[in-house]
């Protein structure tokens, strides 16, 4: 009986720190030297000349910003896949942009991705070292055919 209570604790915290775990993936991290962080795809369709695409459970755009305040050395941003999605998943007509918001949420600046009409499993985009005009946030924004399909952002601060 002791055994079986331990084990249903055991489990129910396992539970709640997974919870929080993938509650906190989507959240925008402070950037002051470095940052990652992943957001979930989740499944979609999309017409692809005329064929129904269907991309499963298990893709995430993943962004990392490089750098300190406002200088940003490195960043990119490209989809991740795991398990079947990895072997499944092929995104056509996808482009990544990156916008730029002051402390307000007001966008001030967006870097358009070109969008690739060939059909890749892994798609990325790097932009070159910049120096932000303004404290805030980061995000990198994944479209395809059109669509958005996610978002992931860091916060830029002192």
């Amino acid at each position: 009986m002791r055994v079986r209570t331990f084990v249903r604790g055991l489990l129910a915290a396992g539970s709640a720190f997974s919870a929080a775990a993938v509650l906190a993936v989507g959240a925008p991290v402070q950037a002051h030297a470095s940052a990652t962080g992943s957001t979930a795809l989740g499944t979609f369709d999309y017409d692809l000349r005329g064929a129904g695409v269907r991309v499963p459970v298990g893709c995430f755009l993943t962004h990392t910003v490089k750098g300190s305040g406002k200088r940003i050395t490195s960043q990119f941003a490209g989809i991740d896949c795991v398990g079947l999605a990895s072997t499944f998943s092929h995104f056509c007509n996808w482009r990544i942009d990156f916008g730029y918001a002051d402390t307000n949420n007001r966008t001030y600046r967006t870097s358009r991705g070109a969008t690739h009409t060939e059909c890749k499993g892994d798609p990325l985009r790097e932009v070159p070292p910049q120096t932000l005009p303004k404290y805030g946030k980061t995000c990198a924004k994944f479209y395809v055919n059109g669509k958005l399909r996610a978002v992931q952002c860091h916060y830029v601060t002192k």
